[in-house]
């Protein structure tokens, strides 16, 4: 109930003695900074010192609105001496709740949203904790512009969209350095129990990272050392036999709190609801900060995921799955592969590192570094196309090897500065990245199996090599941005120039080809900051990206670029602690590189247009609220094919989402607590021919749990109605894919 007296940046005086506690507040932002850099909210409802703060010295708490009042009559009680620590949101540091303020994924710099001229989702730790996430697919459902988990309960973390164009490794950063993945595996499988925070930055933004996705950005932002002592071990267990424990420690290692840690860990052992498919892992991440002085600080950043797995994604046809079949609608379960043949293991490693150093006011430097390192190994048997009977499906066997080592490093000089009356956030830097990945493939036909009544145990055959290759690719750029602030008016503009070239050797011929590529790129935006919370915004950006491989004829790819404008409104209700974005764009991606497949190709040209809305809000009663809008119109404008003005397949008109979770805050059931959500999905087309639609779907998660003493107790269950629906196809002979069924987990945590 003191969450919302505390929403605003209050300049809070508190003294404390034996003989009692006095406290003053003003409840207004400073009007110099209309809701700018120094207006952060970073306070939580849960800490506990403020809540007994209160509980002991305000009789009353008035509505929302009363709180804005510049005075407030408060009590005076007896108390022991305490000590009540408030903790500022950071850009790289957790959040409390589902709300936050601050981020460094758009701007590189500790930067405030509303600030922010472009769209950017933040999904907190404490979002996906409450939603039982296993999986980065799972944690962006609640997301606007992001179509997740299209290829259903796909292990390999494929399968995400923004603003209608398909997420890779290209557009998937780590710690804001970019995690480059292979033909046959990506970094997007981390676990995202690892990550103190998931941003999604929604439209080009090659004029920071240089070579990226059109559509936008994941940033996985690692969990990282902590001043204050962390300790929580939690166990499950659920559906499809699942059984996982994981814990999260941190804290200081010395009295002066010089050195502090963290170190988060993960073990699983599980089914899927697939037959004969697992999801095995384990994960480690180790983090120690050394941090001399105020002004200085190094933080290691290491993790190692290993996987041992089968394929999740299950190529089926679209007969008796979206289309009728004389037998019969297939099983979400169907398993077309062969047990004692398919596999999906993984391995994920990082070690880097991040130091930061402030020479006085004015100037500060920092350098992010890191090297990656990816293993793959997979075999399957996969699904080619149905008989004239129905029932008679075509396979081939495949596999697969891929090997990744990726080298990134970011340095920045950051000048912050006043010309007048404009402030200035100065942000020059220079990067350089560099893989080198090696992918080998096998290919077979296998005997065709009754898909309606499936009998396992076809001989294999000796297995043809079609893919032998080594790619290697080097990137340097050299950046500069300025983010100037004239009283109300917030400008960003910056600048890129990057020189690329890529390398590839096909083993099977011997052939070599090299591409070198250089190119400029950049964005401007303005924010006007109102004195009531409102924001509007426009920008401009534009982005490149050299694509690393080869088409099915060995050809290397154009280098596909993206073009901008965004529109739209942030509001940052005052006195609320909440946070609402309306956006509407025009996107326009050319040589776009598409998968057909296994085979990828180049359609030309397409166009995105759209209107996303999302908003997320942690009241003080103990309501946690977020929600989520996006249509999208999205357009093939050019194409070889022959797909002129359609839509490319698996992308929703509309999208919207839901969730909410409740926890009673005090009284005889304090600490029970309920969540539910509801997804929609709009139909999408199966085909870029548009020839047949998949349907529209609508999903209901829930979860309860109670709170007693040092324990949380926690049922959660996701698509709890056990809908059956097909996630999306892009084939109608082979690539329609279901979506995960029902899952139940329970769960027991403990802090201490």
């Amino acid at each position: 109930m003191f969450r919302h007296l505390l929403q605003r940046r209050s300049k809070w005086c508190v003294a404390a003695s034996t003989k009692g506690i006095g406290m003053i507040g003003s409840s207004t932002a400073p009007q110099d900074e209309p809701r700018g850099e120094e207006w952060r909210s970073g306070l939580s409802h849960r800490r506990h010192g403020l809540l007994l703060l209160a509980s002991t010295v305000i009789g009353v708490v008035a509505a929302p609105a009363a709180f804005a009042q510049e005075a407030q009559s408060v009590r005076t009680a007896q108390l022991e001496e305490i000590t009540i620590r408030e903790r500022i949101e950071n850009a790289w540091g957790p959040v409390d709740g589902y709300v936050a303020h601050q981020s460094a994924t758009a701007t590189k710099t500790d930067t405030p949203l509303i600030e922010t001229p472009q769209s950017i989702s933040v999904v907190t730790a404490d979002q996906m904790d409450a939603q039982s996430v296993e999986s980065i697919g799972n944690a962006l459902r609640y997301t606007a512009g992001v179509t997740g988990e299209q290829f259903g309960n796909d292990l390999r973390g494929f399968g995400l969209q923004i603003r209608g164009f398909g997420v890779s490794d290209e557009a998937f950063y780590k710690d804001g350095l970019r995690l480059k993945g292979t033909d046959f595996a990506s970094f997007l499988a981390f676990d995202p129990y690892g990550a103190e925070r998931l941003e999604i930055l929604r439209g080009p933004s090659s004029a920071l990272y240089g070579q990226n996705s059109p559509g936008g950005i994941i940033n996985y932002v690692s969990k990282r050392p902590v001043d204050q002592t962390l300790r929580e071990v939690e166990f499950s267990a659920g559906s499809f036999d699942r059984f996982q424990g994981q814990f999260d420690m941190g804290g200081k290692i010395d009295d002066l709190g010089v050195w502090t840690f963290r170190l988060t860990g993960l073990a699983r052992d599980g089914d899927t609801h697939v037959d004969y498919v697992e999801d095995n892992r384990l994960f480690i991440a180790p983090a120690l900060t050394w941090r001399p002085d105020a002004d200085t600080s190094l933080t290691l950043l290491a993790s190692l995921q290993k996987d041992n797995a089968g394929w999740g994604i299950q190529f089926l046809p679209a007969s008796g799955t979206v289309k009728p079949n004389p037998f019969g609608r297939l099983p979400a379960s169907r398993f077309v592969g062969e047990p004692d043949f398919d596999k999906y293991d993984l391995t994920l490693a990082t070690i880097g590192y991040e130091f930061q150093h402030r020479f006085n006011e004015t100037w500060q430097v920092r350098q992010n570094l890191r090297y990656a390192y990816l293993r793959n190994v997979q075999d399957g048997v996969f699904g080619s196309g149905l008989e004239p009977d129905g029932r008679t499906y075509n396979r081939y066997a495949d596999e697969g090897r891929s090997q990744l080592g990726n080298f990134a490093v970011d340095n920045q000089a950051q000048a912050d500065f006043d010309t007048g009356p404009v402030r200035h956030k100065l942000l020059m830097g220079l990067d350089y990245q560099y893989n080198d990945y090696s992918d080998w493939g096998t290919y077979a036909d296998v005997d065709p199996i009754d898909i309606f009544d499936p009998v396992y145990g076809a001989p294999l055959p000796p297995l043809a090599v079609y893919q032998d290759s080594k790619n290697k690719q080097s990137q340097f750029g050299i950046y500069a941005q300025d983010q100037a602030k004239l009283g109300n008016w917030a400008l960003t503009a910056g600048g890129r120039y990057d020189w690329t070239n890529n390398e590839t050797l096909d083993k099977l011929s011997g052939d070599t080809s090299e591409q070198a590529d250089d190119a400029f790129t950049g964005r401007v935006g303005l924010v006007y900051l109102s004195d009531i919370g409102l924001a509007p915004y426009v920008s401009y950006s534009t982005s490149f990206l050299p694509e690393l491989g080869t088409d099915a004829s060995g050809n290397l790819f154009d280098p596909t670029t993206g073009e901008q404008y965004e529109v739209g409104v942030k509001y940052q209700p005052q006195g609320w602690n909440s946070f609402i974005t309306l956006a509407a764009f025009d996107l326009t991606k050319e040589n776009v590189v598409r998968y057909f497949g296994n085979d990828p190709f180049q359609t030309g040209k397409i166009r995105s247009r759209g209107i996303e809305v999302e908003g997320v809000a942690s009241f003080d009663s103990g309501l946690d609220v977020k929600l989520a809008y996006t249509y999208l119109d999205v357009s093939i404008r050019d194409d070889s094919e022959g797909n002129e003005g359609n839509t490319p397949y698996g992308v929703p008109e509309h999208q919207a989402s839901l969730w909410a979770d409740y926890t009673i805050p005090t009284g005889q059931f304090e600490g029970l607590g309920f969540g539910a959500g509801v997804r929609y999905i709009g139909s999408t087309y199966g085909d870029d021919a548009n020839s047949f639609k998949v349907p529209a779907v609508t999903l209901v998660d829930a979860a309860l749990h109670y709170d007693w003493r040092d324990f949380q107790f926690k049922l959660a269950a996701s698509n709890l109605f056990d809908e059956e629906y097909v996630a999306s196809c892009f084939s109608e002979a082979f690539g329609c894919f279901y979506g995960e069924t029902r899952k139940v987990t329970g769960s027991v945590k403990y802090r201490w």
